[in-house]
C-alpha cells in the first residue's frame, strides 16, 4: 500500500467514526510519516506551526468579533429597521426583510451561522407573531444565512486566497455580483412561498420618503458600517486585516457613544466567541497544511489531474463534478474543512485546464453554502431551528426551494464566468 493510500484510507475510517477533522488529518498524516518512512517526523510541528503563522488569518477573529459587537450594539436591528420599511408591504414581506437583513449583515461579519444567529434571532419570532408558519420563518432565516459567506468581507474566501495565493480583495471585489445573485434567488423564492402560502406583509407598514429618509439618517451610523469597513479595502488605505480592526473599532464607537447600548460584558462575549472561531480555524488549517504537504509529495494533485482529464478536458464538465463532490462532501464536512482539504488537491487541475482561479473560488464558495442547509451537517439549519423552535427535520423539509434557487445560482454563475470575475479584472485584480 502507498503513503498516499494510507493517508486516505485512514482519514476515510476516522472520518467515519466520528473524529474530529483535525485529529484526523493529524493522525492520518503522523501514521504515514511512521510507517512510510519518506519523509522525517520534524515535519509535522514544522507544518502546524507554518499552517498558523499566516497573518491574512488575523481578519477572520477580528470580522467575528465586529459582527458580535454590532449585534449587541444595536446596529442590526437598526438595519432591519430601515429595510422593513422598503418591502414590509409586500407578500412575504418579513421574509424577505430576512433576506436583505443577511446581505446587509454579511458585509459585517463574514460568517454563515453568525449571520443566522444575528438576524434570525430578531426576525424569526416577528415572522410568527405575524402569522407565519414556523417552517417558513426558520427556513427563509437559515437560507438567507447563507448569504454571509458570499458577500464580503468572506471568512472562507480569505481562506481560499491564502490557500490559493491570490489577492484576498481580489476574492472580496468578485463576491458582490455572485451575492447579488444569490439574494435575488432567495428573495423571489420567499416571495413566491408567501404568495402560496398566504403570508402577507405589514399592511400598516405604508411606504413614506419623507419617513424613510428619517429612518435613514436617525440610523446613518449603522447603514455606514459596511461602506466604512469594505471602502477602507477597495480605496487602498487598509488591507482585509486592517479593516477587520476597523470594523471592531468602529463597532465600539457606534455601539457605545451613539447608540449607548454597548457594555463590558457584551464586549467580553464578543472577544470570547472570536477566540473560539480563531482557535477552531487554526488548529484545521495548521493540521491540513502538513496532510497537503504529503499529498504534494505523492503528486496527488498531478494523479487527479490525469485521472479527471482522461474522463473529460473541459472545463464545465470538470467544474459540474466538482460540484457534484462538493454537494455530497457537504453533507459531512463543514465549509472552511471542505475548502482547506480540497484546495491544496484541485487547484493545480483547474489552472490547467485554463478556469480563472478566482472564478473557481467563487464556484467553491456559493457550492459550499448548500452544505449549511444540508443534513446532518447543515449549520444554518440548528441555529435557525433552535431559534424557530422547530425539528431540524422539518425546517429540512422547508428549506428544499430554497436550495433549489441555490443550486440554479450556481449553474447559472459556472456557465457565466464574467459574473465572477468582471469586477475583479476592472479593477485591476483580475488574474
Amino acid at each position: 500500500m502507498s503513503p498516499l493510500e494510507m493517508a486516505l484510507i485512514t482519514m476515510v475510517i476516522l472520518f467515519l467514526i466520528g473524529m474530529p477533522i483535525f485529529m484526523s488529518l493529524i493522525i492520518a498524516s503522523a501514521l504515514t510519516l511512521y510507517l512510510g518512512d519518506f519523509l522525517p517526523m520534524s515535519i509535522v510541528h514544522n507544518s502546524l506551526f507554518d499552517g498558523l503563522n499566516l497573518f491574512p488569518l488575523l481578519a477572520i477573529p477580528c470580522f467575528v468579533v465586529a459582527g458580535t459587537l454590532m449585534e449587541y450594539g444595536n446596529i442590526t436591528q437598526q438595519i432591519i429597521d430601515v429595510v422593513k420599511q422598503l418591502v414590509g408591504r409586500a407578500h412575504g414581506g418579513l421574509g424577505i426583510t430576512t433576506i436583505l437583513a443577511c446581505a446587509f449583515f454579511a458585509a459585517i461579519s463574514g460568517s454563515g451561522p453568525g449571520t443566522v444567529a444575528a438576524v434570525g434571532t430578531l426576525l424569526i419570532p416577528a415572522m410568527i407573531r405575524n402569522g407565519y408558519s414556523r417552517e417558513y420563518a426558520s427556513a427563509v432565516a437559515s437560507s438567507g444565512g447563507t448569504i454571509g459567506i458570499l458577500i464580503p468581507p468572506s471568512n472562507p474566501m480569505i481562506i481560499y486566497a491564502i490557500l490559493g495565493n491570490l489577492s484576498v480583495t481580489a476574492m472580496f471585489t468578485a463576491g458582490f455580483i455572485p451575492g447579488f445573485v444569490v439574494s435575488f434567488a432567495m428573495i423571489m423564492t420567499a416571495y413566491l412561498l408567501a404568495r402560496k402560502y398566504g403570508f402577507r406583509g405589514d399592511e400598516t407598514a405604508k411606504f413614506s420618503l419623507r419617513e424613510f429618509l428619517h429612518s435613514c439618517r436617525k440610523c446613518f451610523f449603522a447603514l455606514m458600517t459596511p461602506i466604512i469597513i469594505l471602502g477602507s479595502i477597495y480605496s487602498g488605505y487598509a488591507t482585509p486585516v486592517e479593516a477587520s480592526v476597523v470594523a471592531i473599532l468602529y463597532a465600539l464607537f457606534v455601539g457605545v457613544c451613539i447608540n449607548r447600548c454597548l457594555r463590558l460584558e457584551h464586549i467580553y462575549r464578543a472577544l470570547i466567541e472570536g477566540a473560539m472561531i480563531c482557535g477552531g480555524v487554526l488548529i484545521i488549517v495548521g493540521a491540513s497544511t502538513l496532510f497537503g504537504k504529503i499529498l504534494t509529495y505523492e503528486e496527488a494533485p498531478q494523479k487527479l489531474t490525469e485521472l479527471v482529464l482522461g474522463f473529460s478536458t473541459n472545463p464545465y464538465v470538470v467544474l459540474l463534478l466538482i460540484i457534484a463532490v462538493l454537494y455530497l462532501l457537504g453533507m459531512f464536512m463543514e465549509t472552511l474543512s471542505t475548502i482547506i482539504i480540497l484546495v491544496p488537491v484541485l487547484l493545480p487541475m483547474i489552472l490547467e485546464l485554463g478556469i480563472d482561479p478566482i472564478h473557481f473560488g467563487i464556484i467553491l464558495v456559493v457550492t459550499n453554502n448548500v452544505a449549511m442547509l444540508t443534513p446532518p451537517l447543515g449549520v444554518n439549519l440548528f441555529v435557525a431551528s433552535r431559534i424557530g423552535d422547530i425539528s431540524v427535520e422539518r425546517l429540512s423539509v422547508a428549506v428544499v426551494p430554497y436550495l433549489i434557487a441555490l443550486t440554479a445560482s450556481i449553474l447559472v454563475l459556472t456557465f457565466i464566468p464574467s459574473l465572477s470575475t468582471f469586477l475583479p479584472n476592472l479593477l485591476g485584480y483580475g488574474q
